[in-house]
């Protein structure tokens, strides 16, 4: 029959709260303590006439200080991830006033008046947005829409290499009249020359208003798209 002495059944069974920790206390001091405990009580009751060699001590001790090392590790990590969460709040507050380009179709139409030397004024309208490229297009097209759903303007870019693209529509129509300014949506079409389609993510422009910190991390809200992630994203313009 096999016995088991009382100081083993304590080693594996400890107290809530001891000298060397609890079983809930992963900290790589409470694991050593634990391992090198019972070792010692292994050690002690082991049988006489089938000791532990020295393979066998080696391969735990191994064990060990792999464990300690992975707690370590674990440790180190923490205190980064909680570095990095107190600084993306302070790094987002720099894109304050910053335009981007992020996923969206929305395009907001707007007048610009300059005046020159001469007093004379100029008023021009723009459109700013983008395209995003999974690979290499032999073509890409982008339809501009107005509020109904009608297409107004159609924009032929050609050939196009693999990235981001920004693109600004002069509020020029089909017809050749200009556009009232407002909100419109366009849609992209970009293919190989085999006619393969190629991914195409249209962008969104606009500009950075705020920064939110809140339980579900950092959130940018940006004019004509909303409220996004920071990973969201795609070019500062």
């Amino acid at each position: 029959m096999t016995t088991v002495s009382n100081d083993l059944l304590s080693t594996m069974n400890p107290a809530t709260s001891s000298s060397t920790g609890s079983l809930n206390d992963n900290s790589a001091e409470a694991i050593q303590n634990r391992f090198l405990k019972l070792l010692t009580v292994q050690m002690k009751n082991q049988d006489p006439t089938n000791p532990m060699d020295n393979s066998q001590l080696t391969s735990q001790l191994a064990q060990l200080s792999t464990v300690q090392g992975i707690s370590q590790l674990n440790s180190t990590l923490g205190t980064l991830m909680s570095s990095l969460a107190v600084q993306q709040p302070l790094q987002a507050a720099s894109m304050i006033q910053r335009s981007v380009l992020a996923p969206g179709n929305s395009v907001q139409l707007t007048s610009n008046t300059t005046k020159a030397a001469d007093g004379t004024e100029t008023t021009t309208q723009n459109a700013v947005f983008g395209v995003q490229l999974a690979s290499d297009s032999a073509s890409l097209k982008i339809t501009v829409r107005d509020s109904t759903g009608k297409a107004v303007h159609q924009i032929d870019l050609g050939k196009q290499s693999a990235g981001t693209l920004p693109v600004i529509w002069d509020g020029t129509q089909d017809d050749g009249t200009k556009a009232p300014n407002g909100s419109y949506t366009f849609d992209v079409a970009a293919a190989t020359s085999d006619g393969t389609k190629v991914d195409a993510t249209p962008l969104a422009f606009g500009t950075v208003l705020s920064v939110t910190s809140g339980a579900d991390g950092v959130r940018l809200n940006v004019s004509n798209i909303g409220t996004i992630k920071v990973s969201d994203v795609v070019q500062i313009l």
